[in-house]
């Protein structure tokens, strides 16, 4: 059986993928969410808004939002702009 995928708190930020908040015109702060970075293990790290409770009644079958975890909610152009900075694999 593969190893679970567990997230790692000592994980640092490498890079911001795509644009900043202030760059695509969604914030007037220049260090203002949403964001999306990875981090040196190759994780990403989303930085929006908590909408856990609007969503937890509605998600679609099979979809679920266990303990520890947060449903979190980006613009488009926030992850459309860090597209070109994910790799395909």
């Amino acid at each position: 059986m593969a190893k679970q995928w567990e997230a790692d708190p000592k994980a640092s930020f490498a890079r911001r993928l795509g644009k900043s908040s202030h760059e695509l015109g969604q914030t007037s702060g220049n260090a203002s969410c949403p964001d999306v970075w990875e981090l040196d293990n190759g994780d990403v790290v989303v930085i929006g808004a908590d909408l856990t409770t609007s969503y937890e009644g509605r998600l679609p079958d099979g979809v679920s939002v266990d303990p520890g975890e947060r449903l979190v909610v980006i613009p488009r152009a926030t992850i459309v702009a860090a597209k070109a900075d994910i790799p395909d694999a």
